[in-house]
């Protein structure tokens, strides 16, 4: 789950302080060296650039809590948000630049460059605090011991997550638990330290700095109990929700005025990520457009001389939020009818397909037109695909969070179709996979995923063995 900023804030740490102060310095320094390296005189433009950068690296970061506590933070994960931060302030830079009409004032090498090299030293200056600590840690400085409370599966799973992380500097001493052995049901997967008083006596004592709840909801009384005693300790609490419980879609914390809010089902594309996911499509949609303008006018050409009938084929679907929006698409059959009750989805040898229209589906060169609807707004390049209105009425009683898919705008290709979900769904079982897939796409939404399915769409998404 990703926490907003401005509703719950880690503890900064002095480490984090450090990184921020050399994060600044490394964007100044870069800069200067791609300047130096095309030997282009320094004016007070780069001066400019840089403080852009680092203002624009502010505000993205707390966005993306690229700064959050490193004892809960995985380097690789780190690392990728450090990138995504980055891609960001490239983006605004370049928007800046734009829209101030200063481009011409920069060395397009230079500044290229140091796009490029900047990443590269931040990620190093990571890695080498990082080891600096890693290496303390091992040697006992700078650790802090944990408790769990809540002998269950998400404290075992939780249990494995700090045992795993090393380099968190986390020492787990045990669970904690006031229930009777038989209730705890564990088979002996797990030992018992003690009960929720010796807990909190030897939380008293100074002995433990952390203690992580896991109890279930409902176990509200036990946990009210816990924090009301715990507060006459120095010790470090933190609740750890069962979000899995919940089922949750792409959540996060919000705030509502004063109130810290957990969003279940939520689209992914808020604020910043809204306008890049948007910037990313208008983009890709018209370089798309400009390669295959002429390919397009050959296949219009190509339907009109083959069979009567329009060349392109409109299709009412449900877009963003069930609203209802028109797919545009090269016509491949001979009869095209939406309006009845009952939609007939294209099998193998169907003879309502034309000999020019089964290789148009063969090939997805059917879709192209689709492009323009993503120029209009109402589809993305990468998204669930579109379901005829018909089938999302029959599929959304049949199956869990069916409409779910609809938290975000459809796309022309999606994750189901570059893992082969692609074409007839006469299954409810083949449905089933391909509404899995939306729903991992838009829980892990982020520009760099919309990239990955962009690429693998070129390498296996455009044709498959249940495409008729």
């Amino acid at each position: 789950m990703r926490i907003k900023s401005g509703s719950i804030r880690y503890h900064q740490s002095k480490v984090s302080l450090v990184q921020r102060l050399v994060d600044a310095c490394v964007i100044f320094l870069t800069i200067w060296i791609s300047r130096w390296i095309f030997e282009v005189p320094w004016v007070e433009t780069y001066n400019v650039a840089a403080l852009m950068a680092v203002s624009l690296m502010i505000i993205f970061s707390a966005q993306n809590d690229l700064y959050r506590s490193w004892r809960v933070f995985a380097f690789a994960k780190e690392l990728f948000q450090m990138l995504i931060v980055w891609f960001y302030v490239v983006v605004g830079l370049l928007l800046i630049a734009f829209m101030t009409k200063t481009t011409t004032e920069y060395s397009r090498l230079a500044i290229t460059t140091w796009f490029i090299l900047t990443p590269f030293v931040m990620g190093l200056s990571r890695f080498i605090i990082r080891n600096v600590l890693y290496s303390a840690r091992k040697k006992g400085w700078n650790t802090r011991s944990a408790a769990i409370v809540g002998a269950n599966e998400q404290g075992i799973q939780f249990a494995n997550n700090l045992n795993d992380a090393s380099w968190m500097g986390i020492k787990f001493l045990g669970f904690y638990d006031d229930r009777e052995l038989e209730r705890i049901n564990l088979d002996g997967i797990v030992k018992i330290e003690g009960n929720l008083d010796d807990l909190i006596d030897q939380a008293r004592s100074g002995e433990i700095d952390s203690i992580y709840i896991t109890m279930p909801l409902r176990a509200e009384s036990r946990t009210q109990y816990l924090i009301s005693r715990l507060s006459d300790t120095t010790v470090s609490l933190y609740y750890v929700p069962d979000f899995d419980a919940l089922d949750i879609l792409h959540g996060s914390w919000l705030t509502m005025g004063n109130s810290p809010v957990v969003s279940i089902f939520e689209s992914p594309y808020q604020g910043v990520d809204g306008w890049l996911k948007r910037l990313e499509d208008v983009v890709l949609a018209s370089l798309v457009l400009l390669l295959v303008a002429l390919p397009m006018l050959i296949i219009a050409v190509s339907i009109k001389l083959s069979s009567p009938g329009p060349v392109i084929f409109k299709q009412r679907r449900y877009g963003v939020n069930g609203q209802e929006i028109e797919v545009w698409k090269f016509r491949s059959m001979t009869v095209c009818d939406d309006d009845d009750d009952n939609i007939k989805q294209a099998q193998r040898c169907d003879v309502r397909i034309t000999r020019l229209g089964g290789f148009l589906r063969r090939t997805s060169l059917d879709e192209l037109p689709q492009f323009l609807n993503v120029l209009k707004g109402d589809m993305s390049i990468v998204g669930p695909r579109p379901h005829a209105i018909a089938h999302n009425e029959l599929y959304r009683g049949e199956i869990h969070r069916y409409m779910m898919r609809h938290k975000v705008k459809p796309g022309i290709t999606g994750w189901a179709q570059v893992n082969g979900w692609r074409g007839e769904t006469d299954t409810m079982d083949k449905m089933e996979k391909r509404i899995q897939y939306d729903l991992e796409y838009i829980r892990n939404w982020s520009l760099f995923f919309d990239i990955k399915i962009f690429f693998l769409t070129f390498v296996k998404g455009f044709v498959g063995k249940n495409v008729y």
